[in-house]
């Protein structure tokens, strides 16, 4: 078990992920472009009379809002989006050991464990880029919306040192996730029904049967109930349903991981501001630490957006987290536990 365990880890690390991360850095790239707001700004340093004081303001404060909204989105997916595969890739794997186990003939299988084909398999980790697909453009709503409150009333010329950008960040991350209702941010990750593939793919082929739970209906299902803890209301296209009935015991058995999910959430959270604010400390020369005017500190944040994105062995976001014993804990015992039930 631990030897398929390890490989389910590196499968997940060699080539999921670092597909996750590309696309999500040239999709934030193109829902959030500041490059208009910067070109205008320095056309108006370089040829003065062409914006008034007003237009200038205007613009640094929308620079200001969207600078950080940028930031947080890219730290929220990378953070969110590495656990999830994390997820993805343990029950999987869950899957995978009782298929290969129930080939070798052992006789400990539940009765009524199906094999998983590869195309379910494939289309389970694709779904990673749901986020990217769909869930996107109101996410970065949301986030802004965070970033305006948490932002509001600060001028050009407040200062900023790493305690205060410390606190930002997480105000931020932490309005953005109370609202709507609760955990409504797993809707950004994966959808709420777990039709919604069919639907998509019905759209383009008449022939496609809406009917009957699959192996990935079982997959998302229960993916979705780590995610979501305290989840007491039934799932839409779940309820008394087929794909519910596939369920049984084991989503009670997922469903009690996931208080412990949310704590790996905050716990990875507060570990990537601080990677973050210490990166920032490091580029500012130490100069962040007695603080600067926000008016500076906006440029610098602006150019730390596409680095949480990189390439995953050289990104400082998805390697500190790994190293949480916490988070480790919890994804060794969510696979064994699964491994068992």
């Amino acid at each position: 078990m631990q030897a398929h365990y390890e490989e389910v880890q590196r499968i997940a690390d060699a080539t999921t992920l670092p597909h996750a991360m590309h696309y999500l850095s040239i999709r934030i790239a193109e829902e959030l472009d500041l490059s208009p707001l910067t070109d205008k700004l320095l056309r108006g340093k370089e040829q003065p009379y062409t914006l008034s004081s007003s237009e200038k303001l205007e613009l640094w404060d929308r620079l200001k809002i969207l600078s950080f909204t940028k930031l947080v989105v890219a730290l929220w997916a990378v953070t969110m989006v590495s656990l999830y595969i994390r997820v993805q890739v343990n029950i999987l794997g869950r899957h995978l050991y009782i298929d290969t186990a129930r080939g070798l003939g052992s006789s400990d299988l539940p009765e009524d464990a199906d094999l998983i084909d590869r195309d379910d398999q494939q289309k389970f980790l694709a779904s990673v880029d749901y986020l990217a697909n769909y869930g996107m453009q109101a996410m970065i709503s949301n986030v802004q919306a965070a970033a305006d409150e948490a932002l509001k009333g600060k001028q050009l010329r407040d200062i900023f040192n790493t305690v205060v950008l410390h606190e930002t960040f997480m105000q931020i991350l932490e309005v953005f996730m109370s609202m709507g209702s609760p955990h409504q941010w797993v809707d950004f990750l994966m959808p709420r029904d777990i039709r919604f593939y069919k639907l998509v793919t019905a759209s383009g082929h008449d022939e496609t049967t809406l009917s009957g739970a699959t192996k990935f209906d079982e997959l998302m299902v229960e993916t979705r109930a780590v995610l979501s803890s305290g989840c007491t209301a039934p799932l839409h296209g779940c309820g008394s349903s087929e794909s519910c009935n596939l369920l049984g015991k084991k989503t009670l058995l997922l469903l009690s991981c996931s208080a412990e999910y949310t704590s790996v959430v905050d716990m990875s959270f507060k570990a990537a501001v601080d990677a973050l604010i210490d990166e920032m400390r490091v580029q500012s020369g130490g100069s962040l630490i007695s603080g600067m005017p926000l008016a500076k500190l906006v440029p610098r944040v602006v150019q730390m957006s596409p680095s949480l994105l990189a390439e995953p062995s050289n990104n400082r976001i998805i390697q500190v987290i790994r190293t949480i014993p916490e988070v480790e804990l919890f994804f060794t015992l969510l696979y064994a536990n699964m491994s068992d039930s």
